[in-house]
Parts: structure tokens; sequence; C-alpha cells
């Protein structure tokens, strides 16, 4: 474990499509769980806390041992509730200041704690970093067409240049299929890590046109000028959105029980 080195799950209640998701029951433990003790496995973290705004979650973690934090329900996104719990740990009686948050997705229940060791340990290598991510190769056209996946642009560096719900980049000579077969597309797997100083200031960027048009908040960030590094991964993580997924998520945990 690294000092310094933290893991938050942003969990709300609250959700228009799928409302209750963090304890929705998972082949006999809720989703905020499973994603709980995946990221418990981690090499690089030394603490992992849950940040919710809910009372019934907060009582849930308490329950199964988990570290948690109650948060503002006013919150318009993971990263700013994530702030409120950097401030409330460095403000605390016993004060504790955090390097490197890594912001774990609370929906998605079967991540490999390895991903998250990978983006947190961008930061080993690296202490100048400010922000950095993890991108997985798009290799087909009905993930490249398909809008909930976010495609991402890179640099030379690795860096993120852009994300989009389109295919980017644009191949002009001819449709995606044949495209797909020339050029490396990219999709953005959505796990971060930041530094502390960075992330307590993205947290109060106002929204920019383009976060605002395709409706990603690191857009924001990246028109703000802030570098986000990125990291290639061949993990697929499936995240719950609506109820159906976790007929997915069942499906494949039996499956490893099996073997």
């Amino acid at each position: 474990m690294k000092k310094g080195y933290i893991g938050v799950i942003p969990a709300r209640y609250g959700s228009t499509r799928f409302e209750g998701k963090p304890l929705v029951e998972i082949s006999g433990k809720s989703m905020i769980q499973r994603v709980y003790e995946q990221a418990k496995k981690c090499k690089t973290l030394e603490r992992v806390i849950v940040a919710t705004d809910d009372r019934r979650i907060f009582d849930h973690v308490k329950k199964f041992q988990g570290e948690v934090v109650m948060t503002s329900p006013f919150h318009p996104s993971g990263t700013d509730r994530i702030a409120e719990v950097v401030n409330l740990l460095q403000n605390a009686t016993k004060p504790y200041h955090p390097k490197v948050i890594v912001n774990i997705q609370g929906d998605e229940p079967l991540i490999d704690p390895k991903d998250i060791d990978l983006v947190a340990g961008l930061f080993l290598k690296n202490n100048k970093l400010e922000i950095a991510t993890l991108v997985s190769p798009c290799n087909s056209i009905k993930e490249l067409e398909n809008e909930n996946v976010v495609k991402t642009i890179l640099n030379k560096n690795d860096e993120a240049i852009y994300f989009s719900r389109h295919a980017i980049p644009y191949y002009k000579a001819a449709k995606n299929k044949i495209g797909l077969k020339k050029i490396k597309y990219f999709k953005h797997i959505g796990i971060y890590a930041y530094a502390c100083k960075a992330l307590l200031k993205v947290s109060k960027l106002e929204p920019c046109d383009l976060e605002k048009a395709e409706s990603l908040e690191q857009l924001r960030w990246i028109f703000n000028g802030y570098k986000l590094q990125t990291c290639l991964t061949n993990n697929e993580s499936i995240g719950v959105d609506v109820p159906e997924d976790i007929k997915k998520i069942i499906k494949i945990l039996k499956k490893s029980i099996d073997k």
C-alpha cells in the first residue's frame, strides 16, 4: 500500500433510471459491497471510502464494516462529492492528507482491482501528474456507434485531448467499418485518479459548453488546460445502468463460480 493513496466510491440513492442502485442485491451481496470488496483487494490503496448522501447506504456500509462518509445531497457530480470527502479528511480532528485519490465507479461490481492499481500507479511513475484515467481498444462497430460508449482521442504522449459520444476521429475516406481497420479507436474506462491539489481545483470549475454538449465532465478539465494522462487496459468492466444489467452481472458471476 502507498501512504496517502485512497479510493473513494461515490454512491447516491437517487437515480433516474435505477433508484436505490447501490443497495440492489447481486447473488447475496449488495452492489456497493461488491465494489468496495473489489477495491479493498488493491495493492496501492491505503484506504477505501464510500461517499454517500443517503442514510440507508451509510448504515448498510457500516453493517458490512466498510468505511463510509456522509456527504451533501446537492453535489452535481461524483468529483464534487469526492472533493468534499477530501476536505472532511483534511479538517478532521485527526487530519488525514491524501496525496492521490481514485474515483471508483459505484456501479461496476466486477471492477478489476488491477485496473485501480494501474491508474493509481501512474502517479508512482510521475509525481507531476494531475489527472489520470484508463482507455481500452474499441474494436466493434456496435461500440463505435453507441453514444453510451465514450470515445477518446490521444496525443503522442498518451494524453487524452478530447472525449466524445460520437466516433472520433471521423474517418473521411470511408464508413466506420473500414476506418476501424485502419485507425486505432479508443473507448474511455470511467475511472479517474487525481492529485489532491488538482481534484480540489477542478471541483470548483464552472461547466463549459463542450461539457454541456457531450454531457461529459472531463471535457471541463481539458477545456481549462488540465492534462489527462491515460493508460491502456484490455479489461472489460460492466457498469449497471438499468435493472436489466443485473442479469448480465449474475451470469458472469455464475460462470466464474462454475469454473
